[in-house]
């Protein structure tokens, strides 16, 4: 192992930690073990870190992936003045985000999410793709998110597929139908 390695495993371990801390802050959820200190516990249930926020923000396809490190490193300055504001001491043996308690990162986040701010753009997409975590299981296949169990699939409803992989619904959804099928639709459902 080089010299490198454990300080890229802390870095790491410091970006997944605020990143989970933050998405539990928009998507709240229960602890995932009893010392868990990423995920607050205030709400019951699966929340954002479940659904696997961090794994959305990691995927290239996110966009985000290359300014997460500089991101994490902003989030925990900005921790680090509101604790010093609120008159906290933070543990030091966490990232300061995840030292906060849950009310003070709440706090934080909507000062950060706060029209003004001037880094609001920022904070909005890190919320939006936390809420896409869970609502939608974007990084996920939708049926292999359904198979799984994803907490916020469930949690919505979405039904099944049939066998065969394609969603049929028996009844309408707004109690009437409201169109023909086009003639030139193919077998699978897609427009010719």
């Amino acid at each position: 192992m080089s010299a490198e390695t454990p300080a890229r495993e802390e870095d790491r371990a410091v970006r997944v930690m605020t990143l989970e801390a933050f998405a539990d802050t928009i998507v709240p959820g229960e602890k995932r073990w009893p010392d868990d200190r990423a995920v607050a516990g205030a709400s019951p249930g699966p929340g954002a870190v479940a659904a696997g926020a961090v794994d959305l923000l990691e995927t290239p396809a996110a966009g985000v992936l290359p300014g997460l490190d500089e991101l994490v490193a902003m989030l925990n300055g900005h921790a680090r003045r509101h604790a010093e504001w609120a008159g906290l001491t933070p543990d030091p043996a966490v990232p300061p985000f995840v030292a906060l308690p849950f009310a003070e990162r709440t706090a934080l986040v909507q000062a950060l999410l706060a029209p003004g701010h001037p880094e609001k753009d920022a904070w909005v997409s890190v919320a939006l793709f936390a809420n896409m975590a869970f609502d939608t299981g974007a990084h996920l296949n939708t049926l292999d998110a359904i198979a799984g169990g994803h907490p916020g699939i469930a949690a919505l409803g979405l039904a099944r597929p049939d066998e065969d992989g394609l969603w049929r619904f028996p009844e309408y959804g707004y109690g009437r139908k409201l169109a023909d099928v086009h003639p030139d639709t193919t077998p699978s459902g897609s427009p010719a």
